[in-house]
């Protein structure tokens, strides 16, 4: 793909995800209008639209928006580095894994789902990295057979997600009934503590991982050639396999903490982007990244007004829209 059109299809994909944003913005129980929301930016909104906008709307929106990219990106690597076309953290288990993870530090340490506040909002993402690297670990060693092969690491893969499962619900069903819908909700996808303080704990890491993996994005090309021919092209093939892995699991981990366990936009957002701008993982992975921020965007509005004041989590609005196309990638692949 040209530099140009690549340049050109990045900016029409900024474009859409910044309109959808504006109309996310606002739409909800209390409408305001587009250029009432440009005003209240630049504060000259009333005080009920400020707080509306900044101490509800805003956050959510932003972690919407690196929680999607999050995701996205690490299905892209988990792809790459996999060579494998369903690879995804929640196909893996790594979503579940971290998702078990944060059950478990609710259960133990915290009186209520609704009550993680102060300083477990620092310790809920760690216990979440915790569990998708104990899960990451687990599938690698279990489909390690003098290598890995790709169909062996999704069986893997899918078993070791339905033991974590199977155990979250021991768990689940062991909480006070609140909690229990509050936690079968989040597990679905839910962007369920959209605050300020969980911003500055999720975003600034995913930033960094996403923002290091398109430095490192050409290394992924090389490894697409194999180990023999990455090995000769100068690439420390065992080593850029862990680090990209340890990037996958990480960004996995840090979105289940903020959004729950939303499934296929790992898989899905990879694809759509590899079809727009070609397999080259240099332009592939940022056009994926604003893909799944728009993903979870539109679906984060969808499910919030579709049914109002009711709302549906934004993991299955993700899981009815994606599911399709993931049974059509098992139907194609031999």
């Amino acid at each position: 793909m040209k530099k140009t059109r690549f340049s050109f299809v990045m900016a029409v994909l900024f474009l859409f995800l910044s309109f959808m944003v504006l109309i996310s913005l606002n739409m909800g129980v209390v409408k305001i209008a587009p250029l009432d929301v440009l005003k209240t930016f630049i504060g000259q909104g009333t005080d009920r639209q400020e707080l509306v906008l900044f101490n509800f709307r805003l956050p959510s929106m932003v972690l919407a928006l690196f929680v999607g990219a999050g995701l996205a990106v690490s299905g892209a690597i988990l792809q790459g580095v996999t060579q494998n076309d369903l690879a995804d953290p929640g196909i893996l288990g790594i979503n579940t894994g971290a998702g078990f993870a944060v059950i478990l530090y609710i259960f133990f340490f915290q009186q209520s789902m609704a009550m993680v506040t102060g300083f477990g909002i620092y310790i809920l993402p760690l216990f979440a990295l915790i569990g998708a690297f104990i899960a990451a670990f687990l599938v690698y060693a279990l489909a390690w057979k003098k290598g890995v092969n790709p169909i062996r690491l999704i069986l893997v893969g899918i078993g070791v997600n339905a033991g974590f499962s199977a155990i979250l619900i021991i768990f689940q069903v062991k909480m006070n009934p609140q909690d229990f819908n509050q936690a079968l909700v989040w597990l679905a996808g839910d962007l369920w503590m959209g605050n300020w303080n969980l911003v500055f704990v999720i975003v600034p890491p995913i930033l960094l991982m996403i923002g290091w993996t398109i430095y490192k994005s050409r290394t992924l090309n090389v490894m697409n050639l194999g180990d023999s021919m990455s090995m000769g092209l100068g690439i420390q093939v065992e080593k850029a396999r862990r680090t990209f892995l340890l990037l996958a699991v990480g960004l996995a981990g840090l979105s289940v903490a903020a959004g729950g366990g939303i499934a296929f936009l790992g898989l899905v957002a990879p694809h759509i982007a590899r079809r727009i701008v070609g397999p080259g993982h240099q332009r592939m992975i940022p056009a994926a990244a604003l893909i799944g921020a728009i993903f979870l965007v539109v679906a984060d509005t969808i499910g919030k007004n579709i049914i109002a004041p009711a709302e549906i989590p934004v993991g299955i609005v993700v899981s009815i829209v994606s599911t399709p196309y993931f049974v059509y990638l098992l139907m194609k692949t031999q």
